[in-house]
């Protein structure tokens, strides 16, 4: 948290109840930043931040929130990376949603005539979660 005593504010993306997200918070205080705000969403930032306004997030922040709560900060002079940790952790859905999605496969393998055993076999690396959770959104 060497960003803390350089930053008039520092925002902390994740939820609540995240341990990650809580723990950056906590640092962030005690590396002595005066206000530390923790969101959600772009709409829970606060109004009239102004200074200098370090940005961090917690592991399961999706990038496109991050690139989200940048943009409606706007920085005048730019946007400093002081650090950036690539992360590719991988957290599988729950084991009955996995076992769902393969037996949708297969149903639908069946039904037009396809292989089996490749339909089964679903990877969800490539889905981002904030388009998993808009498509449930429009359902």
């Amino acid at each position: 948290m060497a960003m803390a005593p350089r930053c008039d504010a520092i925002v902390v993306i994740g939820s609540s109840n995240s341990s990650n997200t809580r723990a950056l918070e906590k640092l962030a205080l005690e590396a002595g930043c005066p206000q530390v705000f923790r969101v959600n969403s772009v709409d829970e930032l606060p109004r009239g931040l102004a200074g200098t306004v370090g940005v961090t997030a917690g592991a399961s922040a999706p990038e496109e929130l991050v690139e989200a709560i940048i943009a409606f900060l706007h920085p005048a002079l730019g946007v400093e990376v002081v650090r950036v940790t690539e992360e590719d952790e991988y957290f599988p859905p729950p084991r009955n949603i996995r076992e769902l999605q393969a037996a949708i496969g297969v149903a639908a393998a069946a039904m037009l005539g396809g292989p089996i055993d490749v339909s089964a076999a679903f990877d969800d690396r490539g889905l981002a979660a904030s388009d998993v959770l808009a498509t449930l959104r429009a359902s």
